[in-house]
């Protein structure tokens, strides 16, 4: 058995210059995952819905990725393991087609809702920690556990199509069963007249609705906007860890380049799966002479 390894400068043929003790957050498990959204229901300003309600047609714009809310709870069937429920938030811009005027743009919210389940390790110690605190007093801070932390990077979705539906033909307005096919459960805040950002049984933070600079128009009776996005996102569960390292040199990320491959246009998932995964949105290179590298598969787990 070989003798253990102790933090200090060591002797070694293979460039690692010594062993340091850190201090971290380890990371258990993670995914990366390239979601299809299709049928994404969109809740307009009013003053964007009153042009809706005109348009004869729609053009696709761009989404922004506002905020993205995170919740990591154990799972109930095997120790160690968390779902991850996460919720993003989007600002899309688009263009709506009025008669033989100039396109008007309207603005609006789209949420999407997904669920991985990620291995976190087991642990229940308590932690405290002391921390400077700028012009005050220098306390402990509050006591925590080390649960895992759950870390989402995403970047833009890509619009991939956009449509305008006629409430008379809108496969999700109310009907009786079985008429109304899953699409409806896509569309959870459609309570005539009641506002999600104004009320306390829906969950759309103020600081959301504040980004639209109007409310929004979340209502049933009225021209409906569905859009098909394409997200890449990056989900890890981590752990505040002691880790004994070897240390080699600084570290400077590889690049690795991206590109599209052929498809048709009336197949907009078809389209996005053949766009290659933005490695380099989520490791940027610090370097110009990076090498390429090949990125292992991937893919979320799903309740």
């Amino acid at each position: 058995m070989s003798e253990r390894v102790m933090p200090g400068p060591v002797c070694d043929n293979t460039g690692i210059r010594e062993a340091v003790c850190i201090s971290t957050k380890k990371i258990y498990d993670s995914c990366r995952d390239r979601d299809c959204i299709e049928n994404l229901r969109f809740y307009p300003t009013h003053s964007s819905q009153s042009v809706i309600d005109r348009a004869l047609s729609i053009r696709s714009g761009k989404a922004e990725l506002l905020n993205v809310h995170i919740d990591v709870e154990p799972t109930g069937f095997s120790r160690g393991f968390f779902t991850v429920d996460i919720r993003y938030f989007y600002r899309i811009t688009a263009e709506a087609f009025v008669g033989a005027a100039r396109p008007v743009e309207i603005t609006g919210l789209a949420i999407f809702d997904k669920r991985v389940i990620l291995f976190g390790g087991e642990g229940s110690a308590k932690i405290f920690s002391s921390q400077y605190v700028l012009d005050d007093i220098d306390e402990q801070s509050l006591r925590r556990t080390n649960m895992p932390t759950a870390v989402v990077e995403a970047v833009d979705p890509i619009v991939l199509s956009m449509k305008l539906v006629d409430p008379a033909s809108d496969c999700c307005m109310p009907c009786p069963p079985p008429c109304c096919p899953p699409c409806c459960a896509a569309t959870p805040f459609d309570v005539g007249g009641v506002s999600p950002c104004n009320s306390d049984s829906f969950d759309i933070p103020p600081n959301i609705c504040s980004c639209f600079g109007s409310d929004l128009s979340f209502g049933n009776d009225r021209k409906r906007v569905y859009l098909t996005l394409g997200q890449f996102s990056i989900i890890r569960l981590e752990r505040d860890s002691q880790l004994l390292i070897p240390v080699y040199d600084y570290c400077l990320p590889t690049k690795e380049c991206t590109g599209t491959g052929g498809a048709t246009e009336d197949d907009p998932c078809e389209l996005f799966r053949q766009v290659q995964f933005p490695v380099d949105e989520f490791f940027p290179p610090s370097s110009t002479n990076g090498t390429d590298d090949t990125v292992n598969n991937c893919c979320c787990r799903r309740c």
